[in-house]
């Protein structure tokens, strides 16, 4: 008998607690979705890589499309405490808009919120949008606190701030690498220029800096 079956083996016979299940199944459908896609994302895989069967797998969630609505709502969390997060640290830190644009860059890059921005998209799947807008708009709140106070268009300027962002993050996350490469740019060329046009969209007045550095080879 293999180990990898003694494994299995030995994980069957301790019953696990449905949170515990679930907690795992959550875990190993996050990476199946980062690593392969939503294709992959299914009961069959899930449960293979847990040492259970289908129809186990399939009394904790009900269905396939139960699964992926469970995971949604996962990241979704994630990234909602992601920009909470980034929020918090917005006048914590010199870096200033650097340290605000890699906290949102990675939370669409490492945490996943990219893929799964773009399979909520493809699935029309928006029920559980909610949470991501009230982390956007704690961020709009956070950027405005952070900018000048005496520019009469500041909200727009902040929102226009957050748009850019956001879909930078998002684009950087599913296609930077390898537009990155085909341009001959290192691989945080878009972190760079988000952070100056950040810079730049929230300085005021007579102070503004001057034009964006095209970002570095």
């Amino acid at each position: 008998m293999s180990t990898v079956t003694r494994n299995r083996k030995a994980r069957s016979r301790r019953r696990r607690v449905p949170s515990e299940v679930r907690s795992a199944a959550l875990a190993e459908a996050r990476r199946l979705l980062l690593a392969r896609g939503p294709d992959a994302v299914t009961l069959k895989a899930v449960a293979d890589a847990l040492g259970m069967t289908h129809s186990n797998l399939l009394h904790h969630f009900g269905s396939a499309a139960e699964l992926q609505s469970a995971l949604m709502s996962a990241m979704v969390r994630d990234l909602n405490v992601a920009l909470i997060d980034a929020v918090a640290h917005i006048d914590e830190t010199p870096r200033g808009p650097r340290e605000l644009v890699d906290r949102v860059f990675d939370a669409f890059d490492k945490g996943g919120a990219g893929r799964l921005a773009a399979w909520m998209s493809v699935t029309n799947n928006v029920d559980h949008i909610g949470p991501v807008r009230d982390a956007i708009l704690d961020l709009v709140s956070g950027i405005e606190r952070k900018g000048p106070v005496d520019v009469s268009d500041a909200r727009d300027r902040v929102n226009s701030v957050v748009l850019f962002i956001s879909l930078l993050a998002f684009g950087d996350a599913v296609i930077g690498q390898q537009l990155a490469a085909i341009l001959g740019l290192k691989r945080k060329a878009a972190r760079e220029l988000t952070s100056a046009l950040l810079a730049h969209l929230l300085a005021a007045g007579p102070h503004a800096p001057g034009p964006l550095d095209p970002p570095r080879r």
